[in-house]
């Protein structure tokens, strides 16, 4: 599975691992990836999409 945001196209994200002495070693920092099922579709979405699709959603119901 690709850790890709299917709804944003987010994907991860490099950066610096600082020791105690300040010495920086390469990281991936990956996305907060979740599989749901969105309508009748198994998508991989993360976490930051769908909180929004919740809120979305909620608000179509009120």
């Amino acid at each position: 599975m690709a850790k890709v945001c299917k709804v944003c196209q987010r994907t991860a994200i490099t950066g610096n691992s600082r020791s105690h002495s300040n010495i920086a070693s390469k990281r991936k920092m990956s996305l907060n990836l979740q599989s749901k099922k969105m309508d009748g579709k198994k998508i991989t979405i993360c976490t930051a999409c769908l909180k929004t699709a919740k809120k979305i959603q909620r608000a179509k119901t009120v």
